[in-house]
């Protein structure tokens, strides 16, 4: 029985703000015997970092913790990182390979009892496209009566050449401030319903809070 999920994001605005959306789930699952903890990727190219270095880390605790699991959780954005991708499958199937193969350098072989111990989602292009689905949050953190929403809708269909930062990035310019991502993301975030935000980032978001909800 798994009792401990470790989810690798590339930095802290991803940890502090996964925290602060999903605080309800976890506390719930730690009344179950569960424990899940974000973790930042090291210094330096962080998302290469979660591409490669990561599905080894995973390899080494799936190995010697039974009862645990690795979830990977980069950004999709920026693209061809590490290896060639550009959508999600493409990602997925990448940091796949390089666990598989980590595991073969380990053991000899791809054994089960592993492989369905690690896990790989994304944030479709990135974190920012949580903050434009809490559009009232958003507004609020701002300090505006209303946002004219300029950006595409669903959030995750936003594209390599616009992500979801850059977007946020220009609404806070517009307002007279300067988005801080480990400070903006994580107090606007924990004003939300984490099950409303998935419902409205079915592509890549909600897939994991499926599998957090179904631990």
């Amino acid at each position: 029985m798994i009792n401990e999920v470790l989810i690798y994001v590339e930095g802290p605005s991803d940890k502090r703000a996964m925290r602060e959306l999903l605080v309800s789930l976890i506390e719930e699952k730690e009344k179950q015997g569960m424990a899940i903890d974000f973790v930042e990727a090291g210094k330096g190219d962080r998302k290469a970092f979660l591409l490669t270095r990561v599905p080894e880390i995973a390899v080494k605790i799936l190995l010697n913790k039974p009862q645990s699991s690795v979830v990977a959780l980069p950004d999709l954005y920026p693209r061809h990182k590490a290896f060639p991708h550009e959508t999600a499958a493409e990602l997925y199937a990448g940091i796949r390979r390089n666990f598989e193969k980590a595991l073969r350098n380990k053991i000899g072989n791809v054994e089960a009892r592993y492989t369905e111990r690690f896990h790989v989602f994304c944030f479709k292009h990135d974190l920012e496209a949580l903050l434009l689905a809490a559009e009232d949050a958003l507004r609020s953190r701002l300090g505006a009566q209303s946002l004219k929403v300029t950006w595409i809708i669903p959030v995750e269909d936003q594209n390599h050449n616009q992500p979801p930062k850059r977007i946020v990035e220009r609404l806070f310019g517009d307002h007279g401030q300067r988005y801080k991502d480990t400070i903006d993301a994580p107090l606007i975030l924990s004003a939300c319903n984490y099950q409303e935000i998935a419902a409205k980032c079915p592509q890549c978001f909600k897939p994991l809070v499926d599998f957090l909800e179904s631990l």
